[in-house]
């Protein structure tokens, strides 16, 4: 039995669908595994790690900085040993997994004095002291636009490749936003949704360029019905996760890292 090794670095997207999604304390979806279970020799070891934003990425030393290690944030997904891992360039695998999602949305802060970036999850739950000092250390970072992402991006794939040459899978997003229904964009300046679709070009843009793979988020959840598998602008069903699961599987296979045998049908 062989064990394929993953590295994955993104958010919900990413975890929800490879490794488990959980709701209110019930596991409803258990990741890859499932998928690969009864049709592959192999076992699928994930490494998850949050990401932030490319820029904080490329930037990151493997050093929590001092002015982040001495104070007990409640940073929930985002811990800061992950925030400024380097694990991504250092460590061995199989494949590499990112995504996007975090480009289209993440707002980060820098540090006024040490130029560090950081995202402050969770920061409604911090203390008021901590709160202060966020406002009065940091200055607030603008969002990516997508030539800057895309640029960074190509940096981050150079340096995986420079550490082993392996296949590199990135999700796109579903661009569809449950119970949107706008029809002018007159005067509504860049909508998540709009930005989506850009950042989905990009991203087929630099598949172009240096072959990564995507998996396509966007379309698996438009053909299996938008409404029923979004529960929201950024998280998927159960069911959606297990979808973008298989596509993974699919993609892997596909890529010579797993030998799949198709499912067989229970006897009527």
């Amino acid at each position: 039995m062989g064990r394929l090794n993953l590295f994955a670095k993104g958010n919900v997207d990413v975890h929800d669908s490879l490794h488990s999604c959980r709701i209110g304390g019930e596991i409803l979806w258990n990741g890859i595994n499932d998928v690969v279970r009864g049709r592959s020799d192999a076992i699928v070891s994930l490494r998850h790690e949050t990401w932030t934003r490319s820029d904080a990425i490329l930037a990151a030393t493997e050093t929590v900085p001092d002015e982040i290690a001495q104070r007990q944030l409640s940073l929930g997904s985002y811990p800061a040993v992950s925030q400024f891992s380097t694990a991504l360039f250092d460590r061995k695998a199989d494949a590499v997994i990112l995504s996007i999602l975090g480009e289209t949305a993440t707002p980060l802060v820098q540090h006024k004095s040490s130029g560090f970036l950081f995202y402050p999850a969770d920061k409604e739950k911090w203390s008021p002291e901590d709160r202060e000092w966020l406002k009065q250390d940091f200055t607030q970072q603008d969002l990516l636009d997508v030539a800057a992402s895309m640029e960074n991006l190509a940096k981050i794939i150079e340096r995986v490749r420079a550490n082993a040459d392996v296949p590199i899978l990135i999700y796109n997003v579903s661009p569809i936003i449950p119970g949107e229904t706008v029809h002018c964009l007159q005067g509504l300046g860049e909508t998540y949704s709009t930005r989506c679709r850009r950042f989905n070009l990009g991203l087929a843009d630099l598949s172009e360029q240096l072959g990564i793979s995507i998996v396509d988020v966007d379309t698996l959840i438009a053909r299996a019905g938008a409404d029923r598998l979004k529960i929201d602008a950024m998280h998927l069903t159960p069911e959606g996760y297990r979808l973008v699961a298989e596509e993974v599987v699919r993609v892997l296979a596909d890529l010579g890292l797993l030998t799949m045998q198709e499912p067989t049908c229970a006897p009527v």
